[in-house]
């Protein structure tokens, strides 16, 4: 049995990666606070940003990765704010990274000795893990530390038959991305793109499974956005 463990798959990119690897005969579980809206998936109810979570969801999963021949983990759950690096106290900054860099690992450290050869642990990043806008000083700071996370882990992992990668999205049509750009922006926004429009869930879903499927992009940082126009 193969099963995908994925972060917030209760809307956006994680919820159409969900049916995508439905779609493929994988079991699927989402950990959230929010329930996924698909019937097929498993639903382990949990708060990312408390430091006691696995407590909360390791019985629940224990059976289902004991019995997983390979295992897709991909942390896609991200908390994005609108901040400043000269005015984030330190205890918002740890707010953040709680969730985007300190959840992963506890999610690496509980299921990785279940993962068989063949299995990935995938990171939903963005194109502000490499470089940085004004006014997401949280966001690019923790999203630098995923791609650090990532990449550590290829090393870590060597000679286990266990890959990893980073897909780092641009602009996408998600409840997220509208929370955080102003209804008035979005035309700007879909104009920094090459297409001139904002990317789908579905096609970072198709990235995410491709990276799964894929163990020769092992360590890969992998870009899609469309092309983002800088200017």
């Amino acid at each position: 049995m193969k099963t995908l463990v994925i972060t917030g798959a209760s809307s956006g990119i994680g919820l159409r990666t969900a049916a995508a690897f439905l779609d493929l005969g994988y079991e699927v579980v989402n950990l959230s606070r929010r329930r996924c809206p698909l019937d097929k998936v498993t639903h382990v109810n949990c708060d990312l940003s408390q430091p006691g979570f696995m407590e909360v969801i390791a019985p629940v999963m224990q059976p289902m990765l004991e019995r997983s021949s390979e295992i897709a983990l991909i942390h896609n759950a991200s908390r994005l704010t609108n901040d400043s690096a000269v005015e984030t106290p330190s205890n918002t900054l740890r707010a953040v990274l709680e969730v985007n860099v300190v959840a992963p690992n506890s999610l690496n450290y509980f299921v990785i000795p279940y993962m068989k050869p063949g299995s990935s642990i995938l990171f939903v990043a963005s194109t502000l893990a490499e470089k940085a806008v004004p006014g997401s000083f949280c966001y690019v700071t923790s999203k630098h530390a995923t791609i650090g996370m990532m990449r550590a882990l290829t090393q870590d992992l060597a000679g286990r038959g266990i890959h990893t990668a980073a897909v780092c999205p641009g602009f996408t049509d998600t409840e997220m991305l509208r929370q955080h750009v102003p209804a008035d922006a979005m035309d700007i926004v879909r104009n920094m793109s090459a297409f001139g429009r904002l990317i789908t869930p579905d096609e970072i879903a198709d990235t995410l499974v491709f990276a799964a499927r894929s163990p020769v992009l092992n360590g890969a940082v992998i870009h899609a956005s469309l092309g983002q126009v800088e200017r």
